[in-house]
């Protein structure tokens, strides 16, 4: 009867989806389009070193980790609504900014800044999906918020190495910062919080999904406290998986650009084409992972076989190097489609593991982790390739902390459920 319910109230998909979906789009184009001014003319026009260039790519990282928990936890007991729509005006105008700047350290503190914007953004749209999908739908519809990540990247790879080409590094930064102030005044008379708020939904509706979202509850121990949920071993092993995936990640985004057109030797436009192919593979991968992952209800099984993909083809990547580069390059491409894939899956099954009067706590705490790993992996990796004049050791970089990460996950509980004839495999993998 419940599932009948719910079905009922398929306009949750139409009204919050492309909501979330855009928002976090804009996000992610105001934080990766950083590349693409590293690689055409930002560190020349304003004398930065290769080193202290990985620093400020790293910057808004470190700014991103600070804000992660105080954002999640005011998302769950105020307002996502409030708080995004500063958030959205804040890194719009920072994000401007960058085009503007003609010293180094006002650059630092932008980037920093723009990242402390940002942080919230995450935690309280995971904390937002969670009041609203159960548990067949929640790795679908976080799935569909996480693919404003490879979309934006695919369409910005393109449209950013044009706006380089036609008004430099700086025309880029600030066409691309004002979307974001536009989309605040739209996000604020759209968005509901939770489904008590909606207007367009039925009394019956209402109570249909908060009694389910309630059922999910009643298997799960409940954890006293933040400070609990903060030692738990299950949050501190998801956190130490996240840091070491986003370490990958983020060397990967931040620094393609970079990497590719160093290797192949091409202009910024055709840079921009082959970076987008990554992003292009995502979208696909990451659609069927999260249908398998709510028919099956495994998460495990689905992290551990992308995270282990995308390792084995960097480490593939980096030893066929620059004697075969197309082969080298779609292996390249192969482990950034691979990274993305779990991304559904993995935050799906956090509210299955921990009782919600934490769990927004401990979303964006193992969010924090990953903000953690972005900066280091995006340092780095920058650091490496100034450092070494090439791709290689940052690949092996990248593609160590995946072995990690995927070696982490298999030793975590994850506690999916797995339905009979599943296959001794599934079941063993999801416990």
């Amino acid at each position: 009867m419940q599932s009948t319910q719910l079905s009922l109230a398929p306009i949750r998909w139409r009204k919050l989806i492309p909501l979330a979906f855009i928002t976090y789009s804009l996000a992610y184009l105001d934080r990766a389009n950083y590349g693409f001014g590293a690689a055409s003319g930002l560190a020349e026009d304003l004398n930065i070193t290769p080193g202290i260039s990985s620093l400020l790519g790293a910057l808004f990282f470190l700014g991103y980790f600070f804000f992660q928990v105080p954002g999640g936890i005011y998302a769950e007991k105020r307002s996502a609504k409030k708080l995004i729509f500063w958030s959205l005006i804040l890194w719009g105008i920072l994000a401007t900014a960058t085009g503007m700047v003609h010293d180094v350290k006002f650059l630092a503190v932008i980037r920093f800044l723009l990242g402390v914007a940002e942080s919230v953004v995450m935690p309280a749209m995971l904390v937002f999906l969670s009041h609203w999908f159960t548990k067949k739908e929640r790795s679908k519809a976080n799935t569909f918020l996480f693919l404003g990540n490879p979309i934006t990247v695919l369409w910005m790879s393109v449209i950013s190495g044009y706006l380089v080409d036609a008004f430099g590094w700086r025309g880029m930064f600030i066409i691309e910062g004002v979307p974001a102030i536009i989309w605040a005044a739209i996000w604020w008379f759209i968005f509901v919080d939770r489904p008590v708020d909606a207007k367009w939904l039925t009394a019956q509706e209402k109570v249909d999904i908060e009694k389910a979202l309630a059922e999910e509850q009643t298997n799960i121990k409940e954890i006293k406290n933040y400070a609990e949920a903060f030692r738990s071993g299950k949050v501190l092993s998801l956190s130490f998986i996240h840091f070491f995936w986003n370490i990958g990640m983020y060397g990967f985004i931040m620094w393609l650009p970079s990497i590719l057109k160093t290797a192949s030797g091409l202009g910024i436009v055709a840079t921009g084409w082959l970076s987008a192919a990554p992003y292009l593979l995502a979208v696909p991968l990451m659609l069927t992972a999260s249908w398998y992952s709510d028919k099956f209800l495994n998460r495990k099984i689905i992290v551990l076989l992308f995270l282990s993909l995308g390792a084995v083809c960097f480490i593939g990547s980096f030893t066929i190097g620059a004697s075969n580069f197309w082969l080298s390059y779609i292996l390249l491409m192969i482990a950034g489609g691979a990274m993305y894939t779990p991304y559904g899956p993995f935050f799906a099954a956090i509210p299955e593991m921990i009782s919600r009067n934490v769990m927004a706590g401990a979303m964006a705490f193992i969010v924090s982790f990953g903000a953690l790993g972005s900066f280091v992996g995006s340092w780095i990796v920058g650091y490496l390739n100034g450092l070494t004049g090439g791709p290689g050791a940052s690949y092996i970089f990248m593609g160590g902390s995946l072995i990690l990460a995927v070696l982490l996950t298999f030793i975590t509980p994850f506690n999916s459920k797995v339905p009979n004839g599943s296959g001794k495999l599934n079941n063993l993998l999801a416990k």
